[in-house]
């Protein structure tokens, strides 16, 4: 399925964001703690794409297994990129000055999470959470 491409260049896009993943999480019949998790998941990271690389974009996309529907959402930036991936992914660490929770509290939260990323090259993160 095609989804639909969010920008993410200011604080009210980060808002957006969280409004349409809620929307489309409900939608598609995850459940309320569900609904919860991936909202977090999104927010947290839209807000990343912003703090770290100035901005990029969010595509939401409604997926299926054939049995059970999903939400996934893949972040892209045009930004610094990560030099240490395994280091970022550790709890508490930051280069925000936030609590470090980002991206491994983001894992935490969804069924399916992917991050590529390469100083100078941007970073793209994609995280999938299926329906019980």
């Amino acid at each position: 399925m095609s989804g639909q491409e969010l920008p993410i260049a200011t604080n009210g896009d980060v808002v957006l964001v969280r409004q349409k993943v809620r929307s489309v999480a409900a939608e598609i019949g995850l459940s309320l703690v569900d609904q919860t998790k991936i909202v977090t998941a999104a927010s947290e990271l839209a807000r990343n794409v912003l703090v770290h690389a100035g901005g990029g974009r969010v595509e939401v996309e409604k997926v299926s297994t054939g049995l059970r529907p999903g939400l996934r959402l893949v972040f892209s930036d045009e930004g610094p990129g990560i030099s240490d991936i395994a280091q970022a992914m550790t709890d508490g660490f930051t280069t925000g000055g936030g609590l470090g929770l980002g991206l491994s509290g983001s894992r935490r939260l969804v069924d399916e999470f992917d991050l590529v990323s390469a100083p100078g090259e941007g970073t793209r993160i994609t995280v999938t959470k299926w329906a019980r």
